[in-house]
């Protein structure tokens, strides 16, 4: 709860409790702010214990924390039921994105996995710079309709 508190700020609120309520006040403040806190805890796990009661049966293992929308999702993609680590796994991205760039290039993508395996490289990198080509001085540069 108080995670993100230090102790120089822990300090802080200390020294102004006991400016704003004094002494002598603090300690009866301090008690009737934990019999508060306990209060409100007993009454909110009487309502979840109310509540997986109504729910019945087919929802003994109801945790409320699920409800969040983040753990919803991580319990889901833990979950190897979808086979999703399989399908991460078989992705080479290297490869693919070898393929792409000697397609774009006009290359063969045989050819070029071919020689950058024989050329004992394992994490071969890849050119991702547009050459440009020089233009004739009266040449104009091509348009591009989704450049604009």
């Amino acid at each position: 709860m108080f995670n993100d508190i230090g102790p120089l700020e822990l300090v802080t609120l200390v020294v102004l409790a006991v400016l704003v309520f004094g002494p002598e006040k603090l300690p009866k403040m301090i008690q009737d702010v934990t019999r508060t806190i306990r209060k409100i805890r007993e009454f909110s796990e009487s309502a979840k214990a109310d509540i997986r009661e109504e729910l019945g049966p087919e929802f003994k293992d109801f945790e409320f924390e699920d409800l969040n929308p983040k753990t919803f999702i991580r319990k889901q993609l833990d979950n190897d039921e979808l086979g999703l680590k399989e399908i991460r796994n078989g992705f080479d991205l290297k490869k693919e994105m070898a393929e792409v760039t000697d397609a774009v290039h006009g290359g063969d993508s045989d050819t070029a996995s071919s020689s950058s395996s024989s050329s004992g490289s394992a994490g071969g990198s890849v050119d991702m710079t547009k050459k440009r080509e020089k233009l004739a001085p009266d040449e104009r540069p091509p348009f591009d309709a989704d450049a604009t």
